[in-house]
């Protein structure tokens, strides 16, 4: 089994910042999930997914941040940043049409005083090293990719066979 990916939080005044140490996958998908659903439920509404030391996502991970941002607009606002993307991440967020949704700093100029700040400022998320049970992570798989195939006609063809096969694994383990 892999080693959970830390992840690096902290609140940066009004902003709530979120670090990707490595790939941004399913593993540590649920942790992000759980604490950007915290500090929405404590009334935060500005975040920052810094990704400046991840060099991937895969499509659950993109599915957990969109969901986030989905959510952000149906408390009536606040913004999700997507900061220091590389090249090949930029790319797999436009092909997905996640561009539209998530506030992505293709310059680099978003948030420069909270920037110099996040380095030092920021903990390590407790949960990101424990591995959530594989219901758990089935299920969030399940909604990450129903998120990104609720985006677009495209996205839901991409997607059918994943979210029918994670359908048919929950409804076995529910039936067993």
């Amino acid at each position: 089994m892999n080693t959970p990916i830390p992840i690096l939080v902290g609140k940066i005044g009004a902003v709530f910042w979120v670090r990707v140490e490595g790939r941004g996958t399913f593993q540590n998908s649920v942790p992000v999930k759980q604490v950007l659903r915290t500090m929405m439920d404590n009334g935060s509404r500005s975040f920052v997914v810094d990704l400046e030391r991840c060099p991937l996502m895969d499509s659950t991970f993109l599915g957990t941040l969109t969901g986030a941002a989905l959510n952000l607009r149906e408390l009536g606002g606040g913004h999700l940043s997507i900061l220091n993307a590389n090249q090949r991440n930029q790319q797999l967020m436009t092909s997905l049409g996640l561009d539209y949704i998530l506030e992505v700093d293709k310059d680099g100029t978003a948030w420069p005083a909270e920037r110099a700040q996040a380095t030092a400022r920021l903990a390590l998320c407790p949960d990101s090293l424990e591995v959530p049970c594989k219901e758990a992570q089935s299920a969030n798989v399940l909604d990450a990719h129903q998120t990104l195939a609720d985006l677009s006609e495209e996205n839901e063809c991409r997607f059918r066979d994943v979210i029918d096969f994670l359908q048919r694994e929950r409804d076995a383990a529910t039936a067993g």
